[in-house]
């Protein structure tokens, strides 16, 4: 950030990431270019939410003025039109932080993968938030000047900026509480000098705003003059929440959710209800139809507000949903807890684990009626938020088998890397006397669909889930039954198909296993302590070799995911398993010569095919080439 202080005006540079969503703005929503209203009204209500709560342990900040409002005017001559508010304000600092830079984590990450299409795709924009930024829009400057509530009235800050890429700050010696925001419109944009106009823009973005907004009345005398003295509330000014659900219509719901979640889009679906009893507060939460760049940061909060009998508490309440529902938007309104509540009573209180647990039934709740119901609309919500979901299963223990019955996957059934397969749709198709889910993990879906460990499940028609995304690791450590069936690894201790398989399977697999007993040993001893066992296998049909895990160990997917994120994992060593129909472990039956390297080469194999890395790659080409060598020779 560069500075050129001249007087008492500083010159600085935007954020880069500022300059490209600003290009954003321009290009892609210039076509919706009325959410520039709803989004700075929608900040302009944040503000005066801010100021309440702050309020509520220093009443000082109000300065003697408790009528918290907005007011949107306009001048034709000048070519402006002013949004304002006496909420908390902003003081220096904030206004650089606020009006200079993302501090979104990942934004500079995000915005170097975007192509020159999607830059241009509106959608994007929902995933930050519009904002003050939308400004731009309709503006070829804007002028900002605030105060924050409590400081002296020299310490207000003046704003400035045409939307390239530097802006202006200077300090103000007589400035009002809270922020003034006006926008000089570009010369197209004359429709925005229309009360009419305006009051149409807030009607149909921002009448759930609880704060009146305020307006001139446009009375006119004969003469055609403008008689503009008096204010008039042009919104509901009520919290829309507070009122019964059959008298606020979709629109309503969905314009609210657009300010409650700083989206540029409608939500997916969404719930409404009250919940009286022992606890008495409202809940309005939202699923949005995307999800935010920045949710697989476990740390990120965006969504749920916090109310207290309808005066505003805390934005991301945390405590009010479990982490693996943090794409979820909305409010929480409280009859029953104190107003001067903080976020250290909340990790304690009795009443926020009451609501917390009914908000994630309600949440759970629309989630399987949207997949039962809405399956297209599901496998939407599935695409953008599965993967959070499924850390559910894991954290959840009371709503696991809820949350077990939500998850999708991809399967042989398919044999696509679609996630449509739910765990009651495998238990359905589970063959007759089958008493096991059975699933592989892999770091890539291919890699899972071509594992030589489902060669013999393919063979006798027995479908696997695939897992190949990085929390399925995580899933399936934690969630071992599902309707009284218990998942298990093809890949990890010994292959028992029960009654899937019949006596003459049985007895020839240990006939095999008898009559490779001194190939096994022999293979062992020449691979040492790369392997804690060699065993005759059947779960291979094509493939010569496949590594296995031992029961209780850690699987050679999650220890490689483990490593590639910088922890250690435990010392493990694999089990090889060797297909006896195979030509080359029969060759190797025969081999005396090069057996070791045979040997290597069958391990070194095995390891590749289910994803992993050799030891000593140049040493398994050197055996790979002289081996091949050898058998042209021969």
């Amino acid at each position: 950030m560069t500075e050129n202080i001249a007087a008492n005006r500083e010159t600085m540079g935007f954020q880069t990431e500022v300059k490209q969503l600003l290009q954003l703005m321009i290009h892609s929503l210039y076509s919706n270019r009325e959410i520039f209203l709803r989004e700075l009204v929608s900040n302009a209500s944040d503000a005066c939410d801010k100021l309440r709560f702050e309020a509520l342990h220093n009443a000082t900040l109000f300065e003697n003025d408790t009528d918290l409002h907005i007011r949107v005017s306009y001048d034709k001559e000048a070519r402006t039109l002013t949004i304002s508010d006496n909420g908390i304000g902003m003081n220096r600092d904030e206004v650089i932080n606020n009006l200079g830079t993302i501090a979104k984590s990942g934004t500079r990450e995000f915005f170097s993968r975007l192509s020159g299409d999607q830059q241009k795709d509106a959608n994007l924009i929902g995933q930050f938030g519009v904002g003050f930024y939308s400004s731009f829009i309709v503006a070829d400057k804007v002028v900002v000047t605030t105060r924050r509530a409590g400081e002296q009235a020299d310490q207000g800050v003046r704003w400035e900026s045409d939307g390239g890429g530097e802006f202006s700050i200077e300090m103000l010696e007589n400035a009002a509480r809270g922020t003034s925001i006006t926008l000089h419109l570009r010369a197209d944009q004359d429709d925005l000098l229309s009360g009419h106009k305006i009051r149409s823009i807030i009607h149909k973005y921002s009448d759930h705003i609880v704060q009146p907004i305020l307006m001139k009345k446009e009375e006119w005398k004969e003469d055609g003059q403008a008689i503009t003295d008096e204010d008039e509330t042009v919104n509901q000014a009520s919290a829309l929440w507070a009122r019964p659900k059959n008298e606020i219509s979709d629109d309503e719901y969905k314009a609210f959710y657009k300010h409650v979640g700083h989206d540029y889009e409608e939500p997916l679906a969404w719930i409404h209800a009250r919940v009286e009893g022992h606890q008495e507060y409202t809940q309005l939460l939202y699923i949005p139809a995307h999800a935010p760049f920045d949710m697989y940061d476990r740390n990120t909060r965006h969504g749920v507000k916090l109310y207290v009998r309808r005066v505003f508490i805390m934005d991301d309440a945390e405590q009010l949903l479990p982490t693996y529902l943090r794409f979820v938007r909305g409010i929480v309104d409280s009859s029953d807890l104190p107003l001067n509540v903080s976020r250290e009573i909340l990790q304690e209180s009795k009443d926020i684990e009451a609501i917390r647990a009914g908000c994630t039934k309600k949440v759970l709740g629309l989630l399987e009626d949207m997949a039962a119901n809405d399956k297209d609309k599901y496998a939407r919500f599935w695409d953008e938020f599965g993967q959070v979901l499924k850390e559910g299963a894991a954290e959840d223990f009371a709503n696991k088998e809820k949350i077990a019955a939500l998850l999708r996957f991809a399967s042989t059934h398919a044999d696509n890397n679609e996630a449509t397969v739910s765990l009651p749709d495998y238990i359905a198709r589970m063959k007759d006397g089958q008493d096991k889910v059975y699933y592989i993990t892999a770091e890539t879906f291919n890699a899972a669909k071509n594992s030589p460990h489902l060669e013999v499940f393919r063979k006798k028609g027995i479908e696997v889930l695939l897992l190949s995304d990085r929390v399925d690791e995580w899933v399936v450590s934690s969630l071992t039954e599902f309707a009284g069936k218990q998942l298990v690894s093809v890949a990890k201790g010994g292959l028992d198909l029960g009654k899937l398989e019949d006596q003459a399977e049985k007895q020839e697999q240990e006939k095999q296993a008898s009559d490779h007993k001194d190939l096994t040993e022999k293979i062992k001893a020449s691979l040492a302590e790369r392997v804690k066992e060699v065993r005759v296998t059947h779960r291979l049909t094509d493939s010569p070799a496949c590594l296995v895990a031992d029961e209780h160990d850690m699987g050679g997917n999650l220890a490689r995911m483990l490593k590639a994120a910088g922890q250690k994992a435990p010392a493990t060593q694999p089990i090889l398993e060797i297909n006896a129909n195979h030509p080359v472990v029969m060759r190797l039956k025969e081999e005396e010569k090069h057996f070791d390297d045979w040997a290597a080469v069958l391990f070194d194999q095995a390891l590749l095919a289910e994803g992993g890395q050799l030891d000593d790659p140049a040493g398994f080409v050197k055996r790979i080439n002289h081996l091949m060598l050898e058998m042209r020779a021969g």
